[in-house]
């Protein structure tokens, strides 16, 4: 009765009319289809046709609003890029616009203007996984990591009480991985507050003597060479020499020369952006105002990042419970990697370690350890780049909390090494790669990018050497070599979702072939051990020739 009232009489004096009325309401359908749809007598369209022409609309409805959310989300990054951009060059532009400039002034101002003038600019802004975590979708993967988590919890639990017939639970690797921690302590407090008296000290007291003196050139020489003697000796011999004299085990070596590495960093940025500003004022008599003051000092020594700055934007107040939830999630990926090792590397590697090198028991290491690889991988950047930073950030009100990137979505390897670990690479790019190009007058970027690779390959390699305690150079090899190539192969031209799977398999065969090596070097170190190793022998590595 409906479809025919919906007719009336027209249906009825001529059904041919009824047909171009029924096209003309089935469009929509028929495109969804795309095909012809086919109209009973009566100008109506069949049910199942309506229904799979509105499926057919809504897939279309969902895949555009992704990808309108794709472009919306990479135009307000670009547009956000931007108008940091633009609001750090202001200072400069001003200038322009009232003394005009001809392009080759301006380009020589441009190889001739410190590199600071145009540096990195602080903003509040969340951590990228605060934000996904609030979509369901997101958070589902989080929870399934934790499933995870308590199926190896569970399985260990099983396993040791069908072995032993009770419940193990000793957690003597972590144990073992944190010993000697009361040194760590010691040596640590040592390094710090070395760190918060001498380079502040040489900075005051050069400040002090720069500017009115006739021998400022000397004065530099002098302070330039007793800050190099401090860290050469006391943030770079003594961590060192505690790790190997004592044969600290691998956590607590990685907890002091990680901290090396960083209080080094941090000392090199404070005196790099302070010593333009005093140098600027050299003819002012308001000099001691280029030195900043002490508290702000120490406010950087614990900031979450390498990038001094007077002042940064904090936020209002402390929320102490995701404070302790930050801290919490660092507790439990350290019990993660714990069961980790325990169930997929230990078992492995102490009978791989048993057989003698050759091609075949490598190949079958490298695959056999891609999946420890990759969830050491995800727990390491989960718990420090995003969980620890992020529970400092809060406890100082650091208002910026871009630590990383979405580093997942890069289609090259040239993008992953920007976005991986914003706050290491913000380090490299102003004070190696930027200031290389400003001593060379922007003349060698090559040349600028390869010195870049090549520290962070020697600084990589050295905290692996010192903490495992053998020279092995897998990863300084992978750096240099399969990582320069894939930086010019896979570079930012490189689109789509193959070159992000690309990427992602290069990284996890990495991973696999770093487990592999260094756990098999690690056991023959212990299985084939040398009473008065020379020279060679050191550099050899001894899972090649082991045979227990």
């Amino acid at each position: 009765m409906v479809n025919e009232g919906a007719g009336g009489p027209r249906s009825r004096k001529g059904s041919h009319k009824a047909v171009p009325s029924s096209d003309q309401d089935g469009t929509g359908a028929e495109r969804a289809t795309g095909g012809e749809v086919p109209c009973p007598s009566n100008g109506t369209v069949e049910v199942e046709h309506i229904i799979s022409a509105k499926l057919q609309l809504k897939k279309k409805a969902e895949h555009l609003k992704a990808d309108l959310m794709r472009q919306f989300d990479t135009q307000v990054n670009e547009f956000m890029d931007s108008l940091i951009e633009e609001s750090a060059s202001l200072g400069s532009s001003h200038v322009s616009t009232v003394f005009p400039l001809s392009e080759k002034e301006k380009n020589k101002l441009r190889l001739t203007q410190p590199p600071q003038v145009q540096s990195k600019q602080f903003v509040i802004r969340r951590s990228l996984l605060d934000d996904l975590f609030e979509v369901n979708h997101i958070r589902t993967i989080y929870h399934m990591f934790i499933a995870l988590l308590i199926l190896f919890i569970f399985s260990t639990l099983v396993v040791d009480f069908i072995d032993e017939g009770r419940l193990v639970l000793e957690f003597d690797l972590l144990v073992y991985a944190f010993g000697q921690f009361p040194l760590v302590v010691v040596t640590w407090m040592c390094m710090f507050l070395s760190t918060l008296v001498v380079p502040y000290v040489l900075l005051s007291f050069w400040a002090s003597v720069y500017p009115t003196s006739n021998h400022r050139g000397l004065w530099t020489v002098l302070a330039g060479s007793l800050l190099l003697l401090y860290q050469g000796l006391c943030l770079g011999f003594l961590p060192t020499y505690v790790v190997l004299k004592n044969g600290l085990p691998p956590a607590s070596c990685f907890i002091l020369i990680l901290e090396q590495v960083r209080l080094i960093m941090k000392a090199h940025s404070f005196i790099r952006e302070n010593v333009p500003r005093v140098r600027s004022l050299e003819r002012s008599k308001t000099n001691s105002l280029a030195v900043p003051q002490f508290t702000q000092y120490i406010y950087f020594l614990f900031a979450p990042t390498l990038i001094y700055r007077d002042n940064y934007p904090r936020n209002p107040c402390i929320r102490w419970g995701y404070v302790a939830i930050q801290f919490s999630q660092v507790l439990g990926c350290l019990f993660y990697a714990y069961y980790i090792f325990v169930r997929l590397c230990i078992p492995q590697f102490h009978s791989i370690s048993m057989q003698l090198f050759d091609l075949r028991a490598m190949v079958l290491c490298v695959f056999n350890s891609i999946l420890p690889g990759v969830l050491v991988l995800f727990l390491a950047f989960f718990a420090f780049l995003h969980c620890w930073l992020n529970a400092f950030a809060e406890m100082l009100r650091f208002g910026d909390r871009m630590f990383y990137k979405d580093w997942w979505n890069s289609t090259s390897f040239a993008n992953y090494y920007r976005t991986w670990n914003v706050v290491v690479h913000d380090w490299l790019y102003y004070y190696v790669y930027r200031d290389f190009l400003w001593m060379t007058q922007k003349r060698f970027r090559a040349a600028a990018m390869l010195v870049v690779f090549t520290v962070s390959a020697v600084v990589h390699e050295y905290v692996l050497a010192i903490c495992f305690g053998f020279f092995y150079p897998v990863l300084f090899c992978l750096f240099m070599c399969f990582g320069m190539v894939f930086n010019f192969v896979l570079n930012d031209r490189r689109k789509g979702p193959i070159w992000n799977v690309i990427m992602w398999t290069a990284l996890f065969l990495g991973q696999g072939v770093l487990i592999c090596l260094y756990s098999q070097e690690w056991y023959a170190q212990r299985f084939c051990p040398i009473q008065e190793p020379s020279f060679i022998d050191l550099l050899k590595p001894r899972s090649w020739t082991c045979s227990p």
